[in-house]
């Protein structure tokens, strides 16, 4: 997955500013879980969107979120997201990426989602987010939930 979702992310950064729709930044929060134990969680994100016409975008992002317990690290978000504009205001879109290790001892995952996001204002959006964690090496898979809030430029 890895061969697929970076160079794709190279590809959006380089493309042309006249393409640009947008900028963002946010802060979520959410909640992680495993089978057996659910945990909150605190992040931030910043990324990019390029229109695809007018009813279409794709973007790249780069995040980085906390599980809220003693012993783990923030883990960096690696993204590419492909999605609708269902209304002037609305966005649906699929996601997928890299996400570092949380822990130590912890493995690090792809990932593959879902969201919707709403702008409130012409700068200030906000969003709800799902996404699954691929693991490795026999770890658990898990899932997040977040919902987010931030500024487009």
């Amino acid at each position: 997955m890895r061969k697929v979702l970076f160079p794709l992310m190279i590809a959006l950064a380089a493309a042309s500013p006249a393409l640009a729709n947008e900028a963002r930044v946010e802060a979520r929060g959410g909640v992680y879980w495993e089978p057996g134990d659910t945990k909150a969680t605190a992040g931030v994100a910043a990324g990019y969107d390029f229109d695809l016409g007018s009813a279409a975008f794709a973007g790249g992002e780069v995040s980085g979120d906390k599980i809220l317990e003693s012993g783990r690290k923030v883990a960096f978000g690696f993204t590419g997201r492909l999605g609708v504009k269902a209304s002037p205001a609305d966005k649906l879109y699929i996601d997928g990426g890299h996400t570092t290790k949380p822990c130590e001892l912890c493995e690090s995952a792809e990932h593959i989602g879902a969201g919707y996001e709403h702008n409130f204002a012409s700068r200030l959006y906000g969003k709800v987010e799902y996404r699954h964690f691929l693991t490795h090496n026999g770890a658990p898979k898990s899932n997040a939930v977040s919902a987010g809030v931030g500024l487009k430029f």
